[in-house]
């Protein structure tokens, strides 16, 4: 937001809840023209993204079959939404403590609400990071 002076306002940071989602996850990529996998739709939370140029399947990784290698292992952590379309920077407030400290991540909205995945490696850190940030980790 500008202000009438030129001077920039710096955005609002959000303190949000938030709640890790249970087991651990995947990040597949499939070709474009590839069928959805019934693996793909098991568990809590999916995402399922098809592009020009990828089919991209976000799922426990226990879905995974054995012989297909998901590559790292992610935690999802999950906002408490809904969010209306018009309120700006929850994500921006969530990820840059994360960001910041060179945690990588892969974030998926929805209608209601936006998860972010991290590394298994990196949940406890990036879990700290977040509370010290004001965030606060709901049980359940």
């Amino acid at each position: 937001m500008r202000l009438t002076n030129g001077d920039e306002q710096q955005p609002k940071r959000h303190q949000l809840k938030f709640r890790q989602l249970p087991g651990s996850y995947a990040i597949v990529r499939l070709a474009p023209d590839s069928s959805i996998p019934d693996w793909a739709m098991r568990g809590e939370f999916t995402s399922i993204t098809r592009t020009a140029d990828e089919l991209s399947i976000v799922c426990p990784a226990e879905s995974v079959p054995k012989d297909f290698d998901p590559g790292l292992r992610w935690i999802c952590l999950k906002l408490e939404g809904p969010f209306p379309f018009s309120q700006t920077g929850i994500l921006l407030s969530f990820i840059e403590p994360l960001s910041n400290n060179g945690i990588p991540i892969f974030a998926i909205s929805t209608y209601n609400t936006d998860y972010v995945l991290i590394p298994q490696e990196h949940a406890d850190w990036a879990k700290n990071l977040l509370r010290k940030a004001g965030h606060e980790l709901q049980s359940g």
